[in-house]
This record gives structure tokens, C-alpha cells and sequence, in this order.
């Protein structure tokens, strides 16, 4: 394989793209710089250009991943449409889509263990994202009055926990078996948790 050293087109990309699959195969922590660089077609020296370090590579992976992944749920989320109910439920199923479908990015997202306060870019993606599920979570809570609101933001940081632990459990891999699906899994403890915060009408 002949090295291409600094002539590569779109080295900046290239890398994060070799990372992305190495990180899919093997996890954020279990490849090196070189690997990345063999990947890429490049010679380890060519890295240096672009990043200082794996850390800052993943980050960019990350980050690459969380602008995807706000773009999904607002998507998802359709301003609202065609009820606040399937809207909210719509970036759950966002969620579980988003991890199938980018496993390389979503490992980089959360499980990378990158510190948020030591990449501002990473955490002002992260913050896109979330800012779609509390939309939603705001426009869920509008009919109640006020004083007796829950904290939109609460209640989205507890779904997005819910979402990530069906993910974990359930859509990434033989882990773990249900008889129903992860996105049946997620609307059911949606539906129960929002019920219980008095945001949904009991079952009849």
C-alpha cells in the first residue's frame, strides 16, 4: 500500500472516518493513532497535521455525532407535528435509529469517556441535541398550569436516560433479550413515566 502521506485530499475527514470504523470494531479505546493512520492511507506523521492527539480525534468524531444526531431529532420532533405526544415519542425512536445506525459515532458520543468542560465544541453540539428533546418536553407539559409544571428539562434528562438504557440493553447487540422490540420497550416507559408525572391522562 503506497502512502500518501500530506497528499491526501481530505485528511481531516479521512482520519475521523478510520476512526469511526476502528471505533465500531474495537471501541474508542482500543486503537492507536497509528491504526488510524494506516486506515486512512496516510503515514502516522500526516495526523499531527490535523489533530494533536487520539483524544482530539475522537472528539471530532464525537462532535461530528452529535450534529447528526440533533438533526435526527429535529427531524424526529417536526416541529411539534402532528401532536406534542407523537412528537416527543418520535425522538425516542430517533435515539434507538441513531444508535443502529451510527454505532461509531454513538460509542465516540458517550462512551469515549471525553470530558464535555475540556471540548467546548463537543459540548455546545451535545447541548443541540438536548435542546430538541426539551422543546419537545416544553411543548408536552403547555396544558398544565404553570406552578404545577415539571421542569421540562428534568423530565427530557430522564427520557434521554430511558432511551440510553434501552439502547444499552436492547438495540446494540446479543447482550440482553426482550420479547418486544426496543422501540415498543421505550413508547410503553414513555407512556408510563409521563402518566406519572400527570402529563398523560390514566388509561381508561
Amino acid at each position: 500500500m503506497t502512502k500518501r502521506g500530506y497528499h491526501h485530499g481530505n485528511l481531516r475527514q479521512a482520519l475521523v472516518e478510520a476512526a469511526l470504523a476502528l471505533i465500531t470494531e474495537k471501541g474508542p479505546q482500543g486503537f492507536t493513532l497509528s491504526e488510524a493512520a494506516k486506515v486512512a492511507e496516510v503515514t502516522p506523521a500526516a495526523v499531527y497535521r490535523h489533530f494533536a492527539g487520539r483524544e482530539e480525534l475522537i472528539a471530532e468524531a464525537a462532535r461530528q455525532g452529535y450534529d447528526i444526531f440533533a438533526a435526527l431529532m429535529e427531524f424526529a420532533y417536526d416541529d411539534g407535528k402532528p401532536s406534542a405526544l407523537a412528537a416527543f415519542e418520535a425522538t425516542g425512536r430517533a435515539y434507538l435509529a441513531f444508535a443502529r445506525k451510527y454505532p461509531g459515532h454513538y460509542m465516540a458520543m458517550f462512551e469515549s469517556g471525553l470530558s464535555m468542560q475540556a471540548n467546548l465544541d463537543l459540548a455546545l453540539a451535545a447541548q443541540k441535541a438536548r435542546d430538541v428533546l426539551e422543546r419537545a418536553a416544553a411543548r408536552l407539559s403547555d396544558h398544565i398550569p404553570p406552578e404545577k409544571r415539571p421542569p421540562a428539562a428534568m423530565f427530557s434528562a430522564h427520557i434521554w436516560a430511558m432511551s440510553h438504557g434501552v439502547v444499552e440493553l436492547f438495540a446494540r447487540g446479543p447482550a440482553a433479550r426482550s420479547p418486544f422490540p426496543p422501540e415498543d420497550l421505550l413508547e410503553a416507559g414513555i407512556g408510563i413515566y409521563l402518566r406519572g408525572l400527570g402529563l398523560l391522562p390514566p388509561d381508561r
